[in-house]
């Protein structure tokens, strides 16, 4: 099958989406991994040239088709190694698929771990503008609402300190605030609304439902049944990189349990995406 993604340029109701924000078909996701592995350059290139590294491929998405529609906030739930991750990385273009199409009609803004991307030589302040870069926004905007995203992040007596002098929790506190400075229209979440003391998760999750309300498509990655029940109107259960169902959160997690081992504890799926 020809690969093919495409981006359409952010339009009216009346484009070609018909409702949808985006929509996967048959996508697949697959990485090479030597079973293995040599231990110096030297003997990779003895061993690749005697043709005695033995490859094995691993499936991280199998054949995934998803539509998400503008205003939705979907859940994504499963075990670790069932390709959550990877699936958000497709969606955004970090990674490109295998097989497949992924269409979007509105522009990603990925959230796919607060403060990936800073400098730790740099101050708070020059490392806002610099994720605002990332995420695809100008110097000009991002000034304009810099007040913003330091009193969010409540970083006022430390925002022109080195971010190597910040504390995970403050690293984080400012990763978020970049993010959710404006609103986004496509917006994937893999778990960080945990960033922070209790008050700035509350503080968190009190913006995210408020970009909800207002229209922005969330496609949310988390360990956190309740989360999930609590902010989505359908969820996806992946497993091996299958999708195994697509429902309301309560059925959606009904059939996750199911797949759990009577011990209790998670069992991870061998060569899948995580």
């Amino acid at each position: 099958m020809t690969l093919r993604i495409d981006s359409d340029s952010v339009q009216g109701a009346a484009d070609t989406g018909d409702g949808l924000a985006l929509r996967l078909d048959d996508v697949a996701v697959h990485f090479r991994r030597d079973r293995d592995r040599p231990t110096s350059l030297k003997e990779y290139a003895i061993r690749s040239v005697g043709r005695q590294i033995d490859h094995e491929y691993i499936r991280a998405l199998d054949g995934v088709s998803l539509e998400v529609f503008r205003g939705e906030c979907l859940g994504v739930i499963g075990r670790n190694g069932a390709g959550k991750s990877t699936l958000l990385r497709t969606i955004s273009r970090i990674i490109r698929p295998s097989r497949g199409r992924v269409q979007l009609w509105r522009k990603v803004t990925p959230l796919l771990g607060v403060g990936a991307g800073f400098n730790s030589e740099l101050t708070g302040r020059e490392n806002a503008y610099l994720y605002s870069t990332l995420l695809g926004f100008r110097a000009s905007e991002t000034k304009m609402v810099l007040g913003e995203i330091v009193a969010f992040a409540e970083l006022e007596d430390f925002i022109d300190a080195p971010l190597r002098t910040y504390s995970g929790g403050m690293v984080g506190r400012l990763g978020f605030a970049v993010a959710m400075a404006r609103q986004p229209e496509i917006l994937l979440v893999d778990e960080v609304l945990a960033v922070g003391d209790e008050a700035f998760q509350e503080l968190c999750m009190r913006r995210f439902e408020e970009f909800r309300r207002r229209g922005t498509t969330v496609v949310l990655v988390s360990h956190s049944m309740g989360k999930i029940e609590k902010l989505c109107s359908r969820a996806l259960l992946l497993d091996g990189g299958k999708a195994v169902c697509v429902d309301t959160p309560a059925e959606t997690i009904a059939k996750y349990r199911q797949l759990q081992p009577r011990d209790g504890r998670e069992r991870t799926v061998v060569g899948s995406g995580s």
